[in-house]
C-alpha cells in the first residue's frame, strides 16, 4: 500500500513538472562582465504559439567591449553560426544576416541593457537537440547553454 502510493505521488509530482515545462514559453537570461549566462538549461514548449527569450546584462562594461546577446540554433550548428558571425561582424551583432541555420537572435547589448526576440514555437520540435550561446567574439564556448524542448 505504501509503496503504491509513493509510486502515484512520484507519477503525480513527474506530471506536474512536465505541465509546468510545456507551459514555459518565455526564457529569460541574466549576463554578466564575467563571460557567463546565469542558466545552464532553458526548457520550452514546442507548442507554445511565440517563444520570447528573455536577456539581461548585468554587468557594466559596453558592448563594444563586453557585448552579449543569444543565438538560438541546432546544437550542431552552434560553432558554424559563430564562425559566420565573427565575419558578419559588430554592425550585425556577430549574427549572420538572414542565416536560416539561426532560429532566433537578439540583438547585441552591453552593461545595464535588456533587450528580447520572439519566434515561432514551430521552429522547434520536441526531443530536438537546441543551444543558445553569446555570438560575441570568444564567447560562445563558455556563454552557451542547452535549450530542451518538450511538447
Amino acid at each position: 500500500m505504501k509503496t503504491a502510493l509513493l509510486l502515484a505521488g512520484l507519477a503525480l509530482a513527474g506530471v506536474s513538472s512536465h505541465a509546468f515545462a510545456a507551459d514555459n514559453c518565455t526564457v529569460k537570461i541574466k549576463a554578466n562582465d564575467a563571460m557567463q549566462y546565469d542558466i545552464k538549461t532553458a526548457t520550452v514548449s514546442a507548442s507554445c504559439p511565440a517563444i520570447t527569450i528573455e536577456l539581461t546584462h548585468t554587468g557594466r562594461m559596453p558592448a563594444t567591449a563586453m557585448g552579449h546577446n543569444v543565438v538560438v540554433s541546432q546544437t550542431v550548428l552552434y560553432d558554424a553560426i559563430a564562425r559566420d558571425g565573427l565575419k558578419a561582424g559588430a554592425a550585425a551583432g556577430y549574427v549572420p544576416k538572414n542565416d536560416p541555420r539561426v532560429i532566433a537572435a537578439t540583438a547585441l547589448i552591453g552593461g545595464g541593457q535588456s533587450t528580447k526576440t520572439t519566434f515561432a514555437g514551430s521552429r522547434l520540435k520536441a526531443g530536438g537537440d537546441y543551444a543558445f550561446y553569446c555570438s560575441f567574439p570568444g564567447h560562445a564556448t563558455l556563454m552557451r547553454g542547452k535549450l530542451i524542448v518538450v511538447k
